[in-house]
């Protein structure tokens, strides 16, 4: 019997096509799938989720109502504009959340 190969999930697609516009924004990124949901992991605080019909993400601030973390959301069908929303974001966080010393030492150029 021959090995099954599942396509993959609309959730993984969108993941991967964030993550690529990403990396052409300079922007390193992870994703990591299952269970029909795709994270794609860019910083500290800063998690994209999708379930392929929709990107979500924490904006940082909290509800003045309630006390809860307020989300914004992106296309999947524009990544681009995506991704730059969520590179605006890491840029915000990177002035809350730098690398640490000895990572930032071994990835910057000498």
């Amino acid at each position: 019997m021959s090995p099954r190969f599942d396509a993959p999930s609309a959730a993984y697609v969108a993941a991967e096509r964030l993550r690529v516009e990403l990396a052409a924004l300079g922007v390193h990124a992870d994703v990591h799938h299952g269970y029909g949901m795709a994270l794609v992991s860019v910083w500290r605080e800063l998690l994209v989720w999708t379930d392929g019909t929709v990107y979500r993400w924490w904006t940082g601030q909290l509800s003045w109502k309630t006390g809860q973390r307020l989300y914004t959301v992106g296309d999947p069908d524009d990544p681009t504009v995506a991704a730059r929303c969520v590179a605006r974001r890491r840029e915000e966080l990177r002035q809350t959340y730098p690398l640490p010393e000895l990572i930032a030492e071994r990835v910057q150029p000498p």
